[in-house]
């Protein structure tokens, strides 16, 4: 009979010291509005995968899209007036 053995690194591979440090978890923060744009651009073109989009599944990916590239911009115009001094644009 064989024993199954676990791999102590695999286990202890995300540690306390591995944790996401408090400026990651704020950037993934300020990103969440444009990655759940993305999730609901992706949902809306998995939709369609199997079948020719009808009109409502293209107005679904318009609008989906328009959703994404304004969070896209929304995010980089927050960038740029956070990385100028003073936060002047």
């Amino acid at each position: 009979m064989n024993h199954i053995v676990t791999v102590q690194d695999a286990v202890t591979a995300f540690a306390d010291f591995m944790e996401p440090t408090n400026a990651e978890l704020d950037a993934i923060e300020l990103e969440m509005p444009l990655i759940l744009a993305d999730v609901d651009l992706l949902d809306a073109y998995i939709t369609t995968l199997d079948r020719a989009p009808s009109e409502l599944d293209e107005r679904r990916i318009r609008r989906a899209r328009r959703r994404a590239v304004a969070a896209r911009l929304e995010l980089a115009n927050r960038t740029v007036t956070a990385s100028r001094p003073g936060g002047v644009a």
